[in-house]
């Protein structure tokens, strides 16, 4: 697997210590290699170290880390875990904090950093290198890549054959028995989000009761994306990634099931990002800040588009992989102030019984 699992009782308690709910204790593209040097400020910065939390897939940030440091000669620390576990323990942390970058799976965890101001400005320059709606409004974090949620459907089965055009489908009466979700990702929390802000909170609520009486739940969305494989349901809300990295694990004599998007402008069809920034604390400044240009620079973003983790790379000209259809044309990015740290959806999850 690209990332740990937890179970869905952990992340629910991690995730309300990161909110503060609780009290918790202690290419095409591919340019030259001047892209990243420029990034870096060149040899200056060799034989420095630098920190990073990552949230994100550790076989890919495993090679990111590796090509930063060959093209620059800064050592990488990673400590690779779940972003909403990485974020409390900075906040536990505070200035003591031996990150010098966070670098998170969903906007939510990096939001929650900066309302408690621990996060520093990024460059101007690195900020320009992504679409402005792909970062934070106040310049605290970059965006580096992009996911979309879809349905996947076991292959041949009703979900598959007629598959529900809007994520509000699935609290219907029709679909009890027949589905399954993973309400503890924190992948789910952001369509939680987005139905808020779309059909209002009381809808948001009354769909996430018809999603329990309606779902088998499941731990992650590996779990999830296997029991559709599997027939073990008929379908359930994932990222999109998730089906490409079951039919690369399973081979795709072996994969039995069809990802599907929702309609676009659809609250399931949620495009969203992930994102770093350099903590305002951090010891290595000028070195935090190379590590963000970096990423945001062609050549780490072709490492992210040929890599396992089959996400969108960010950066204008940086093509993903030729079986990813264009972004535009299935989701709509979310609005980063409108998904805010996820406390609202949080809390609806928590009310409804869907996690602890």
């Amino acid at each position: 697997m690209l990332r740990s699992l937890r179970p869905v009782a952990a992340l629910s308690l991690t995730t309300a210590c990161l909110l503060g709910l609780t009290a918790c204790g202690g290419s095409s593209g591919s340019k030259d290699d001047g892209d990243a040097s420029s990034a870096s400020n060149g040899a200056s910065l060799k034989g420095q170290t630098v920190t990073v939390y990552s949230g994100q897939h550790e076989q890919t940030v495993k090679a990111l880390a590796a090509d930063f440091e060959k093209r620059t000669g800064v050592k990488v620390e990673l400590r690779s875990g779940d972003e909403a576990e990485l974020a409390n323990q900075i906040l536990q942390e505070g200035a003591a904090s031996p990150a010098d970058v966070f670098y998170a799976e969903n906007p939510p965890a990096l939001t929650t950093l900066e309302e408690k101001g621990l996060l520093a400005p990024v460059k101007a320059d690195t900020l320009k290198a992504v679409p402005a709606p792909d970062s934070s409004p106040k310049g605290d974090w970059v965006g580096i890549s992009a996911r979309t949620a879809a349905f996947l459907a076991a292959e041949g089965k009703g979900a598959d054959t007629a598959p529900p055009p809007s994520v509000r489908d699935l609290a219907k009466p029709e679909w009890k028995g027949h589905l399954g979700i993973a309400p503890g990702e924190t992948d789910f929390a952001p369509v939680v989000t987005r139905m808020i802000k779309t059909d209002g909170e009381d809808a948001a609520r009354k769909w996430l009761e018809g999603l329990k009486a309606n779902a088998k739940t499941y731990d992650s969305n590996e779990d999830l994306s296997a029991a559709v494989n599997k027939g073990e349901v008929e379908g359930g809300v994932i990222d999109h990634y998730y089906f490409y990295r079951l039919r690369d694990e399973q081979t795709a004599a072996k994969t039995h099931a069809k990802l599907h998007y929702f309609a676009k402008g659809d609250p399931g069809a949620l495009v969203d990002v992930s994102g770093a920034a350099a903590l305002k604390h951090g010891k290595h400044q000028q070195a935090a800040q190379a590590f963000l240009a970096y990423l945001a620079s062609a050549p780490a973003q072709n490492v992210i588009a040929t890599s396992e983790s089959y996400e969108y790379p960010l950066v204008p000209g940086v093509k993903g992989k030729s079986e990813l259809p264009a972004l535009d044309t299935i989701g709509t990015v979310a609005n980063v102030a409108d998904l805010g740290d996820g406390k609202e959806a949080l809390k609806l999850l928590q009310d409804t019984g869907l996690l602890a």
